[in-house]
């Protein structure tokens, strides 16, 4: 089959597998480049003490959930400039692009505001107490100066994905982490004129790049795919459309990991620190099997736009192939890491409650890939709605199971938290593979709609 607009066929079309590696490569390197400053930051604060991890842990997890709530300005971004294109419709895949720029610009001044006079309230409620609260207060009132930043950053990436343009956010991605990384070296612990700013040094480092990258993601996207501000009231009400059951899903899964996060603190200092490495290296491995989802999200959704639901499936199937085997490699690799993990990133004192906790994370990896990549198909597909649903669904029954083992309170509570959390991922798998095999419901990839 060709493309109905230009004639000629895609390039997934004439060579699956090399389409999608040669998209997904970019990606990989974009997406790790985030959680392994994060690592980074991890390392420096773990120096500091117990309390300073404890409380970096309380902020990069406030702020992971208020990114990813608005995470949809990216992801429908990406889903409308791809189903655009394969349209043909290069006016409208345009303006989006500035469409989301501007409304990223507007929610992240409102949340900068919005936010600032409660953070002693969220600190204390995600279980922070004494100098723990206070740092976590520090690190999350520097990280707010960079928010109008980073979701012009989110949504800007979400454009050039749209395009298959994953090359781009690479260098961005790699770019601002590079500065972020010189910067907390230079302001944690204070080099030549730069103050000894601990924990806050690192929130400081945060924004600074994010707001480097922000205006190199502008330049690039006016450069390559023009200016244009004759975005419509429906492109806006599409995206807030897409908002609404993104912001639903998304609170599920923070809520979800801020639980886990909360009743890690309360279990002690040491729990909290094991946690908070945990946490970090599972969102690096989040974002490096989701270069596969994110690749896949594009072409799906390109396909679709196009009307062409025989190489969507195709490009499903390839993805979920892909997926599974890179978490099974994951799975061996941090079977024979543990040690120089823990070394680096975990106190001394906290040994004891990351080693099992590790176990149950590393052998999850093939379920959790499966997740993302089925979370990415659907992405691409627009079918938001039943992601949404999904999720309610697999956050449900693994916060009624937490709150059990918060209320039993069993030996190694930081073992238990995690063995939930592989309950949540696993619900989230079958959810995703069976929409689209054997494709319950009116899934757009049902073979009931193939030929729709």
């Amino acid at each position: 089959m060709t493309d109905t607009h230009n004639n000629q066929p895609h390039p997934f079309e004439l060579n699956p597998n090399k389409t999608l590696l040669t998209l997904a490569v970019p990606v990989l390197f974009s997406m790790i480049a985030e959680p392994l400053t994060g690592l980074v930051d991890t390392a420096f604060v773990a120096r500091l003490g117990p309390e300073a991890l404890a409380s970096l842990g309380i902020g990069t997890m406030v702020f992971s959930s208020v990114f990813w709530v608005f995470g949809f300005l990216g992801i429908g971004t990406q889903t409308e400039v791809a189903q655009s294109l394969g349209k043909g419709d290069l006016d409208r895949a345009s303006s989006l692009c500035w469409l989301a720029v501007a409304i990223s610009v507007v929610l992240g001044l409102v949340l900068g505001f919005g936010v600032l006079p409660l953070l002693g309230q969220i600190a204390g409620w995600m279980g922070g107490s004494g100098e723990v609260s206070k740092l976590a207060v520090d690190y999350m009132s520097y990280r707010l100066l960079g928010a109008p930043a980073m979701l012009v950053v989110l949504s800007c990436f979400g454009s050039l994905r749209g395009y298959q343009d994953m090359r781009s956010p690479l260098w961005i991605a790699v770019g601002m982490n590079l500065i972020n990384v010189v910067l907390d070296w230079v302001l944690v612990f204070g080099v030549g004129p730069f103050p000894e700013m601990g924990v806050a040094g690192a929130a400081l480092a945060s924004a600074v790049s994010q707001w480097i990258g922000a205006v190199w993601a502008v330049l690039i996207v006016r450069k390559h795919y023009g200016f244009n501000t004759g975005f419509s009231l429906a492109d806006a009400r599409r995206l807030f459309s897409i908002g609404g059951d993104m912001f639903v899903r998304t609170g599920c899964v923070c809520l979800f990991l801020l639980l886990c996060t909360r009743f890690a603190t309360k279990a002690g200092a040491d729990s909290g620190a094991a946690h908070q490495a945990i946490r970090q290296f599972f969102v690096f491995l989040a974002l490096f099997l989701d270069a596969f989802a994110i690749s896949g999200h594009s072409l799906v959704g390109y396909f679709v736009g196009r009307a062409d639901r025989i190489n969507g499936r195709k490009v499903a199937a390839l993805v979920c192939k892909w997926s599974f085997a890179t978490g099974i490699v994951l799975t061996v690799a941090m079977y024979l890491g543990q040690q120089p993990v823990a070394w680096m990133l975990v106190p001394p004192e906290a040994a004891m409650e990351f080693a099992p906790a590790w176990l149950a994370v590393t052998f999850l990896q093939p379920i959790n890939a499966l997740s993302f990549a089925t979370d990415g198909i659907h992405l691409g597909t627009g079918d938001f709605r039943y992601l949404r649903n999904a999720m309610l669904i697999a956050v449900s029954s693994s916060t009624v199971v937490l709150f059990a083992v918060d209320y039993f309170q069993p030996q190694n509570m930081l073992l238990w938290i995690w063995i939930v959390a592989g309950l949540w991922t696993s619900l989230r798998a079958l959810l995703g593979v069976i929409r689209i095999w054997p494709g319950i419901g009116d899934g757009p990839l049902s073979v009931s709609n193939e030929h729709a």
